[in-house]
């Protein structure tokens, strides 16, 4: 795995293969994201998505082709794996350098709306806190790709809603290559400029997503819709 150049593609997939024993999980996968595009790839369960997220972030390797990624990147989870028995700002805070710790972890607190939770213990936060504390911690790294696997799945419509701006605002600022890991076709449409469909350990279909279709009420919008579930087999009446 090499890091890429200034002027290259933040991710760079060629042909990658995973296999687990007899099954290949990714076969011969291409696939690249700019830096500071949000890509979102949706696909039916056990095609490869979280393989592929967690072969991007290092978590997991490949057994064939080549792949270039950035030497820093983040991952938020469905789950929002905060330490219960730090404080708030010191799971933001964790591994940075000691002298700028605290400030950096305001700071990022601050951004996602949480700068009066500071000394707060995670088991007061509710599910979208404690959400806005792991982006929070993530994106205080900076990285060059940030990788969201499912990360609003166990939140409520109107916190999804919520964080949905939120992140939209985040990787505006911040601008790092991203890949979302979702379900939810609606959510893959409103949030990236790209949605990927894989299937069967490729990446099957991409589509560029326009300013127009992230409006539900635009026909851009319905249509996109409607290919992307048709494409996952799904017909709605």
């Amino acid at each position: 795995m090499t890091t890429t150049a200034v002027d290259a593609p933040a991710v760079r997939a060629r042909t990658i293969t995973r296999r687990y024993g007899d099954r290949t999980v990714l076969r011969e996968l291409d696939l690249e994201i700019r830096r500071g595009e949000f890509v979102a790839l949706i696909g039916k369960s056990g095609c490869g998505k979280t393989t592929l997220l967690r072969t991007l972030a290092g978590l997991d390797r490949i057994d064939g082709g080549d792949l270039a990624v950035p030497s820093s990147s983040t991952v938020v989870f469905q789950e929002h794996r905060l330490l219960p028995w730090e404080r708030v700002w010191r799971n933001v805070a964790l591994n940075l350098p000691r002298a700028t710790a605290r400030a950096r972890a305001q700071s990022a607190l601050e951004e996602v709306g949480l700068g009066d939770h500071a000394e707060a213990w995670p088991r007061t936060l509710s599910g979208g806190e404690a959400q806005r504390v792991a982006l929070a911690r993530a994106l205080v790294r900076e990285p060059e790709l940030l990788l969201l696997d499912e990360p609003f799945a166990a939140l409520d419509a109107l916190t999804r809603i919520r964080m949905h701006g939120l992140v939209r605002d985040l990787i505006a600022r911040h601008r790092p290559a991203v890949l979302l890991v979702t379900h939810d076709v609606d959510e893959a449409v409103l949030l990236a400029d790209r949605v990927l469909t894989m299937r069967d350990g490729r990446i099957a279909a991409d589509h560029q997503v326009s300013a127009r279709a992230r409006s539900r009420g635009h026909a851009e919008f319905v249509k996109l819709r409607a290919d992307l579930l048709a494409e996952l087999g799904v017909v709605e009446p």
